[in-house]
């Protein structure tokens, strides 16, 4: 009869075992901290910048979208921190004489003051009563003072021969001499806006952030006189936060006409003592 042979016996670490053990982890930990750490920190450091970029182009985009469906002439610039202009939500054409076939059509009478009209071109949206209308704004002063602005009193639908809509206005003598027959539509619940860069600086807070804000200011109404500082609001909409710089800059005459204008917004912003900038251009319509 065969014996089993005894168990062996189970031994555990030795101290030697355990401090080479310990001196091999720590051998990796530093190895790991010296090649990974740098490698982490510039993730960290472009997924702030990348973000910087991010946030920086969508207020810019905001703004440029304001720039292209302003009225035409409407920018006014009192400092390089801040320019305002008059945003629309369409525009089309209207009737600029009666039509000799069709009874019941409202044309603008150019030799009087105007209170409706039929709406030729099909309307991306259709206008809400107390919405402005704004006729050949050929000079900034014009649209703020209401020289050329009428609020709308009524939108009907007219047979169809006779156009898409037709717009009840308060009575307005439309310019004298203007053969485009082009008009603007300005939302009541925006008017006149103002882009404002306040507080911009290099001195950092203590979270490595500059300390500029982008705000967009509405609904304040129709200034006639030329703003010559910045706008105010009591609760503006906030745009963009950790600016460092900011300059926007206008040229009514960019080229060879006046049709031509250029808007140059540059904005550096600065969080966790990462930098970044982005500076874009438009092309701005002056024709009414």
């Amino acid at each position: 009869m065969s014996r089993r042979p005894p168990p062996r016996a189970l031994h555990g670490f030795t101290l030697v075992e355990m401090i080479v053990t310990l001196v091999l982890f720590g051998l990796m930990a530093a190895t790991l901290t010296v090649f990974l750490r740098p490698a982490f920190d510039a993730w960290l450091s472009s997924r702030t910048r990348t973000a910087m970029a991010a946030d920086a182009d969508h207020a810019l985009r905001r703004m440029l979208r304001d720039v292209r469906a302003a009225v035409p002439n409407s920018i006014r610039t009192p400092a390089s921190n801040c320019f305002e202009l008059v945003p629309t939500s369409g525009g089309g054409r209207y009737r600029m004489a009666g039509d000799p076939v069709n009874a019941g059509s409202a044309a603008v009478d150019p030799a009087a003051a105007t209170s409706s009209f039929d709406v030729l071109s099909p309307l991306a949206q259709v206008p809400a009563l107390g919405d402005y209308i704004v006729v050949d704004n050929q000079n900034a002063g014009d649209v703020y003072a209401g020289t050329n602005r009428s609020a709308i009193t009524a939108v009907t639908t007219p047979s169809a021969s006779l156009g898409r809509h037709r717009l009840a206005i308060n009575a307005m003598q439309f310019p004298l001499g203007y053969d485009g027959g082009r008009f603007n539509v300005v939302p009541a619940s925006q008017q006149a806006v103002f882009y404002v860069c306040s507080g911009a600086s290099t001195t950092l807070d203590s979270n490595g952030d500059a300390p500029g804000v982008l705000y967009r200011l509405k609904n304040y109404g129709f200034n006639a006189a030329a703003p010559t500082a910045c706008g105010s609001s009591a609760a503006p909409d906030v745009l963009l936060t950790g600016i460092r710089s900011c300059r926007f800059l206008f040229d009514a005459n960019q080229g060879a006409t006046q049709q031509s204008g250029f808007i140059s917004l540059q904005i550096e912003m600065t969080r966790n003592n990462e930098t970044a900038s982005l500076v874009v251009g438009a092309h701005v319509a002056n024709a009414p």
